[in-house]
């Protein structure tokens, strides 16, 4: 697999990512829009599997009573871990990441999302849904528990989505040149063609500075009112 040194680090052009859910479906108009349907089979790999083709009962059913007595349902531990198992065996004991996407996981970000594309080669998503997941499973599986924010969804698909799209934009090439990452050159406001518009009786202009062509004025104005991710 070739390789590619970027800020200091060897980057596989490849990622792949291993979905276990039991809604494989809602991925699709995803993963098969824009640039992440572009880096498809070129820079990642997505595999599905459905806890459902895991399970012993004859209804393919993952989900039961929570101890406790609490209302809801909770996923079962067994049809996940033996996903999981099947995972890690087309991954070829590469080097791999096991997420648990929960609401009491660690809040992600743009320098975990870095992180994990200079360290990681094969990440096994795992998406939860009703009540949650099986704590054992993360102990089985020594996976980490990752939120996308503070706020509950109805199942992990989501935030795996998010994950995804949030890696996949380090690996050299996806984006075309690397200084096109907006963590690099920071985000600020941008503007384009007309250089006026007008809408309901008021113009809205392009900052002269803008349209100057002083590349050290135009720096600063973007610096003072950009951020860094």
């Amino acid at each position: 697999m070739p390789l590619k040194k970027t800020r200091g680090f060897w980057f596989l052009y490849m990622k792949n990512f291993h979905i276990i859910t039991i809604f494989p479906e809602s991925f699709d108009s995803y993963l098969n829009s824009s640039i992440l349907s572009r880096a498809k089979n070129k820079f990642l790999k997505v595999k599905f599997y459905n806890p459902r083709d895991f399970t012993s009962d004859k209804r393919r059913k993952v989900d039961t009573r929570p101890y406790g007595g609490e209302p809801g349902m909770v996923m079962q531990v067994e049809p996940i871990v033996k996903a999981a198992d099947k995972a890690k065996r087309k991954s070829q004991n590469a080097n791999s990441k096991i997420i648990i996407f929960s609401p009491r996981g660690k809040t992600f970000n743009q320098k975990m999302a870095r992180n994990f594309a200079e360290k990681y080669d094969n990440f096994i998503l795992i998406c939860g849904r009703y009540e949650g997941i099986d704590e054992r499973v993360k102990k089985i599986l020594k996976a980490e528990e990752v939120s996308t924010g503070d706020y509950v969804l109805t199942g992990g698909e989501l935030p795996a989505m998010v994950f995804i799209d949030a890696l996949v934009r380090h690996i050299p090439g996806v984006l075309g040149k690397y200084g096109s990452l907006e963590e690099i050159k920071g985000s600020y406001p941008v503007y384009t063609r007309p250089e006026i518009i007008k809408w309901k009786n008021k113009k809205y202009a392009v900052p002269k500075i803008l349209l100057s062509g002083h590349h050290k004025k135009i720096k600063e104005w973007r610096e003072k009112r950009g951020k860094k991710v």
